[in-house]
C-alpha cells in the first residue's frame, strides 16, 4: 500500500516564535510543509528564513479574511473588512458570506500570493485558508480555485468528517449543499491536492497516542495532517488563545521516536510540490 504524508504546519509568520517552531519542526522532525499568512508584520522576514535554512520545506498561503488587516487599501475591500479597516472575526464572517463581493475577495487574495512571490521568488506550492473560510462557500472556493489554477499551485480539500466539522456553524442542510456544490467545483476545475485531510491532531488531541494512532491507520494515497507547532512568545500571548499546546505539538513533532515510527510503517513524507510525482491520487 502506498502511503505518502504531508505534515503541514499553519500560521507560518504569525509571530516570531510559531515561525521558529515551524522550521524547528522541519529540521528537526516530521514537518514538510508550512502555510503562510501574508497580511502578518513580520512574515517577509520568516520566509526569507524559510527559503534560506529550510530548502526541503513546501511553502504555501494561508489566504486570510479573518485576522489582522487586508494588504491592500480599505477603499479597494470595503466589503470584507470592518469599520476599523481590519478583517472581521470568523463568526462575523460567517454572518456576512451573502454581502461579500467576491471580486475584492479575488484582488486581496492575489495580492497576498503575489507578495509571498515577491518575497520568496516563486509561487506558492500550495493554497488553504486561515480558519478553513475559503470552503465556507462555494463562492470563496471558486476564487480559491481559480487562483491555484492561475498560480499552478495544489489545495487542500478537506473530505469526509474534516470537511463536516468545518460546516458545523451551518444549519444541516445548507452545509449539505455547500460541501455538494464544493465537490462539483473540484470536478470542474480538477485542482491537484491531497487525497485525504486530518485536522484532529490539535488541543487536546495533541498527544503522541493520538498523533501515533493517526499515523498508525493513514489510508492508500497521500494524506496531510494539519498542526501548529512554535513558541509561546508576547505576541502569541497577545494575539491568539491557542499557547502551550503549540509547544507540546513541537515536542512531539520533533521527538526521535516520532520519527522511528514513521519510518516502520515506511510513510513517505513529502510535500504539495510532490503531489504531481505520486502515482497514487
Amino acid at each position: 500500500m502506498n502511503v505518502a504524508l504531508i505534515v503541514n504546519a499553519v500560521y507560518y509568520g504569525h509571530t516570531p516564535g510559531v515561525s521558529q517552531g515551524i522550521r524547528e519542526s522541519h529540521l528537526r522532525g516530521i514537518v514538510t510543509s508550512t502555510t503562510a499568512m501574508m497580511n502578518m508584520p513580520g512574515v517577509d522576514g520568516a520566509l526569507q528564513k524559510a527559503v534560506q535554512e529550510c530548502p526541503r520545506l513546501g511553502l504555501g498561503v494561508h489566504l486570510v479574511l479573518t485576522t489582522g488587516a487586508p494588504l491592500l487599501p480599505a477603499s479597494q475591500v470595503y466589503s470584507i473588512i470592518t469599520g476599523d479597516n481590519s478583517f472581521p472575526d470568523e463568526s462575523d464572517l460567517i454572518q456576512r458570506l451573502s454581502m461579500l463581493d467576491l471580486d475584492e475577495v479575488r484582488m486581496e487574495w492575489r495580492a497576498q500570493i503575489e507578495r509571498f512571490l515577491s518575497v520568496t521568488g516563486r509561487p506558492p506550492d500550495h493554497l488553504d485558508s486561515h480558519h478553513h473560510i475559503s470552503f465556507l462557500s462555494p463562492g470563496l472556493f471558486q476564487v480559491m480555485l481559480e487562483l491555484a489554477q492561475k498560480f499552478e499551485c495544489a489545495i487542500r480539500f478537506p473530505t469526509g468528517e474534516a470537511a463536516i466539522d468545518m460546516m458545523s456553524d451551518f444549519p444541516t442542510e445548507v452545509a449539505k449543499e455547500c460541501l455538494e456544490r464544493n465537490l462539483h467545483l473540484v470536478a470542474q476545475y480538477k485542482p491537484c491536492h491531497p487525497d485525504h485531510f486530518l485536522k484532529s491532531f490539535y488541543g487536546e488531541n495533541s498527544t503522541r497516542a493520538a498523533l501515533f494512532e493517526i499515523l498508525e491507520n493513514l489510508s492508500a494515497g497521500t494524506t496531510e495532517i494539519m498542526c501548529h507547532p512554535g513558541y509561546v512568545d508576547e505576541a502569541l500571548i497577545k494575539h491568539s488563545v491557542y499557547q502551550q499546546p503549540r509547544q507540546v505539538e513541537l515536542s512531539i513533532l520533533t521527538d526521535p521516536e516520532t520519527m522511528e515510527f514513521v519510518k516502520a510503517r515506511n510513510i513517505e513524507l513529502i510535500n504539495f510540490k510532490d503531489l504531481s510525482f505520486q502515482t497514487v491520487r
